[in-house]
């Protein structure tokens, strides 16, 4: 049997039916394309559009911003995308400067010096030794003022490590030649603001006030009520420790604190520093076990 060939000029015939109903459904998709358009780029926009900043605080006038997507509902924080606690604005840093006097870091050579002391490890195993003796009074008034302890050790670690030689001394703090005094280097002012000093004290009551502050236990009470105070000032929770791993919330509050007890702009994150250190946390929260011979 023989199969006939179609040649190749030959063109196919299609019913007029099936060329309508063809042309149809090609315009039918082309106008379904067109109304899709706008939904695609809306959709576009939505995935690409940044979402606006949740306000951490704002009490009284503070302004700080952490990426509403960089948590999820359980606050749980997404890696790579934790806001910098260090990390003030113009405007946070204007409003602190109103209110409590703050100003910009500290000199680049004094800054080298600070971290020249920090290598020398006699004198941290010094500063950490001054510390243990204060562990009590550090656990009790941060407790009754609901203040991170480490906080307040990293505070006085700081302080204490970078102390001027003779400032401690009764002598000096008499002669009035150094405005702060104490482990943590307070001045007569912050026992002022507590109340704890008259406004118009004579000058045997701030010579009094001066020796008081040298008194380890007393200087680190003085200490945990300034952080108090703050707290109260700022606006921040007063009824829980703020800590500074797992919420930046915490953290940006933490390293307020820091920077309102120095008020230099490099100290903040010396402390959140200090805050993580894994001796100074052995010894705010572990626990010394005499050891047993086993002889006995």
């Amino acid at each position: 049997m023989l199969l006939r060939r179609t040649p190749p000029n030959h063109r196919h015939t299609f019913p007029p039916l099936y060329l309508s109903v063809r042309s149809n459904s090609r315009r039918a998709s082309k106008v379904g394309l067109t109304a899709l358009w706008p939904v695609l780029v809306v959709g576009l926009l939505q995935r690409t559009q940044q979402p606006a900043p949740t306000v951490l605080f704002t009490d009284p006038g503070l302004i700080s911003s952490v990426n509403s997507d960089a948590s999820d509902p359980n606050g749980s924080i997404t890696e790579g995308q934790r806001p910098d606690p260090l990390d003030f604005s113009a405007e946070e840093l204007r409003e602190l400067n109103r209110r409590f006097g703050v100003h910009g870091p500290q000199p680049k050579l004094a800054q080298l010096f600070t971290h020249g002391l920090d290598q020398l490890q006699p004198l941290r195993t010094r500063t950490i030794d001054r510390i243990a003796d204060l562990k009590p009074v550090i656990v009790m008034e941060s407790r009754r003022h609901s203040i991170n302890p480490m906080l307040v050790t990293a505070i006085l670690f700081d302080e204490m490590q970078h102390a001027k030689p003779g400032e401690d001394h009764p002598i000096a703090a008499r002669s009035g030649l150094f405005q702060t005094q104490g482990p943590a280097q307070l001045s007569v002012g912050e026992m002022v603001k507590q109340g704890l000093l008259a406004p118009d004290a004579s000058p045997e009551e701030v010579t009094a006030a001066r020796l008081l502050l040298l008194d380890p236990d007393e200087n680190v009470k003085v200490l945990v009520g300034k952080f108090s105070r703050l707290k109260g000032a700022l606006g921040f929770p007063s009824d829980r420790v703020m800590m500074a791993t797992g919420s930046p919330r915490d953290a940006k509050a933490l390293a307020t604190l820091a920077y309102l007890h120095n008020g230099k702009l490099d100290y903040p994150g010396r402390i959140l520093r200090y805050m993580q250190d894994p001796e100074l946390h052995a010894m705010i929260y572990g626990k010394n076990k005499p050891v047993i011979s086993p002889l006995i």
